[in-house]
């Protein structure tokens, strides 16, 4: 009998230890839901009404790419499909949710290459051994020049 009361004590301090510590246990669980609500759902969503929007702003003459890599031009549209003219006589007809996305055709760029530039003000590699080639190529060219004058 001496033992029972023991017992009972032990589970009465147990009981009060575990109700403190369940709200401690439930703010890191809280805080993992925020996380995956801001870094997994609400992008995801985001992107949804993005496509959802395209989708809806298609007509006829875009250039698109369907969600099986095929390219064509929207030849007409229907309410829930699109007919892509694929070849000269080839036309093939699509869900709309079928559309990856819309081809846009983006001017080219100047032909010279802009230089890259590094993160630290270094110069690369590359820019590194082409600068001695270059100035090794224009001293020939200034003594060439001054030797031309002095034949004069």
């Amino acid at each position: 009998m001496l033992l029972n009361p023991f017992f009972l004590q032990e589970a009465a301090a147990a009981s009060s230890q575990s109700a403190g510590s369940g709200l401690g246990m439930l703010i890191p669980l809280v805080l993992i839901v925020l996380i995956m609500y801001f870094f997994m759902i609400r992008p995801q969503n985001k992107k949804q009404k993005e496509t959802e929007k395209m989708i809806a702003a298609l007509k006829k003459g875009d250039k698109v790419v369907t969600i099986g890599g095929i390219h064509g031009v929207i030849a007409s549209t229907k309410d829930n499909t699109v007919i892509v003219k694929v070849d000269d006589g080839a036309k093939i007809e699509f869900n709309r949710s079928a559309i990856a996305t819309v081809v846009t055709d983006k001017p080219a760029e100047s032909e010279k290459p802009k230089e890259k530039k590094s993160l630290f003000g270094k110069k690369s590699k590359k820019e590194e051994a082409e600068k001695p080639a270059e100035e090794a190529a224009s001293a020939e060219n200034t003594e060439a020049v001054t030797e031309e004058k002095k034949d004069e």
